[in-house]
């Protein structure tokens, strides 16, 4: 016997009249974020911080990188973590400047230290050989320098981002003292701290933990080597209720239990308390953003399949990961879920789809789907295999309107690159 469900438990916050009316301008599909959601968010994120006065969450721009949304999110104190030159620049045209930037990278080419460097971006380097390679490229070290701790075995990491042992990402805690000893002695003015050990983690208490790690290797590395820090980055990780049954994270015992762990750690080596930043960005826009498509085709053959207009180029993490995303039907929201689907896209491989063996209203062509929390890694991982073309993004404002805040690629823009003088001539 099939359990019949309704769809209910995920809201979707606009109707299908905006759907119809941003129709208008651009197909389905097209990825909508919410600005309520994301601001109610944003306050609710810096009051559990509001302990620390110079809390500053660094949007990971890498989660959506819409100059619009980071516009957003910067006119409410946010700064913008970057890790490639295309995300500083970003960053720049949104007005972002200074310390109001991360730059948090890997294997990265000597251009973009400069950019980072002429930007004024606080630097962090990801590897005790940086230090040489950014003073060489840049002519000089930054005044303010922060460093990137792999905790190795003291800290698990988390199913997403793997063991800490095996990730390609940080200094040793040997490398740390050694590290920091060396910025002192070349002039280094001004020191930060940084880790990165979770991704889409949903337990406060894991990143309690990993602040508490973090405040220790401060003291000792202060009380050894006589600098002080500006602060500690705890970097992000903090996830979001994918599944409706999950609950979200409760900023309040995070920031809470940050708090506790901050006074303890730094009252007892004597020292003032830094300030404590952060770098989320799927916690902050991933539940507030929305991939609207249509059922093309059902195909039933061994399986039953709702072919969509979207496919994997709009939103990966399904067929890359497994991931889970809720799906609703708009108009069928209190239907009974009594017929089983694959939902597909229409690329050539056989792991795009959206759904596996998923329960649903039955589904015809021409209705609408939502699939949720795709505010984040959704458009920003798209590609163009097949010829797939990149979709649009809308903004829904606070006041109820919508405003399109990138245009969707035309097969001009897939072709631009092209030398077709060369192909001419073959």
């Amino acid at each position: 016997m099939v359990k019949l469900l309704t769809m209910n438990s995920k809201n979707i916050p606009f109707t299908q009249e905006i759907i119809s009316n941003m129709e208008k301008v651009t197909p389905t599909p097209f990825h909508i974020y919410d600005e309520a959601g994301i601001v109610d968010n944003v306050v609710a994120f810096k009051k559990a911080f509001q302990w620390n006065p110079g809390f500053r969450n660094y949007f990971a721009v890498k989660a959506a990188p819409n100059p619009s949304l980071l516009k957003l999110l910067a006119g409410y104190g946010f700064g913008a973590d970057c890790s490639s030159m295309a995300e500083l620049l970003l960053a720049e045209k949104v007005g972002l400047r200074g310390e109001q930037i991360m730059f948090t990278s890997n294997d990265t080419p000597a251009e973009e230290f400069r950019k980072a460097f002429e930007l004024g971006a606080i630097i962090n380097l990801d590897d005790i050989s940086h230090i040489d390679f950014v003073e060489k490229a840049c002519g000089a070290l930054p005044e303010l320098v922060c460093c990137r701790f792999n905790p190795g075995e003291a800290k698990s990491g988390n199913t997403i981002i793997g063991n800490p042992l095996e990730a390609k990402y940080g200094f040793t805690r040997d490398q740390m003292f050694e590290g920091y000893k060396r910025l002192k002695e070349k002039g280094v003015k001004r020191f930060g701290i940084h880790t990165m050990v979770a991704s889409n983690e949903l337990n406060p208490e894991y990143f309690v933990e990993t602040s508490r790690i973090m405040f220790r290797l401060t003291a000792e590395l202060s009380k050894a080597l006589d600098i002080k820090f500006d602060f500690v980055n705890l970097g992000g990780g903090i996830g979001i209720p994918y599944r409706p049954e999950q609950s979200k994270v409760d900023l309040e015992v995070v920031g809470e239990g940050v708090r506790k762990a901050c006074e303890e750690c730094f009252a007892a080596a004597g020292l003032e308390i830094p300030r404590v930043v952060m770098e989320c960005g799927r916690m902050v826009t991933g539940p507030y953003g929305y991939l609207v498509s249509r059922v093309l085709h059902i195909k039933k053959t061994y399986k039953t399949y709702a072919g969509l207009d979207a496919c994997m180029a709009n939103l990966m993490r399904p067929a890359l990961y497994g991931a889970y995303h809720h799906i609703s039907v708009m108009g069928k929201e209190n239907a009974p879920c009594d017929t089983m689907y694959d939902v597909t896209g229409s690329l050539c491989e056989n792991n795009d789809k959206f759904a596996v063996d998923r329960m649903l209203p039955e589904l015809t062509p021409g209705d609408v789907v939502v699939i949720h929390d795709a505010g984040a890694h959704g458009h920003a991982m798209g590609f163009n295999y097949n010829g797939k073309l990149r979709s649009a993004e809308w903004l829904l404002r606070k006041d109820g309107s919508a405003v399109l805040i990138r245009r969707p690629e035309t097969l001009d823009d897939l072709f631009a690159t092209i030398n077709w003088e060369a192909c001419n001539s073959i």
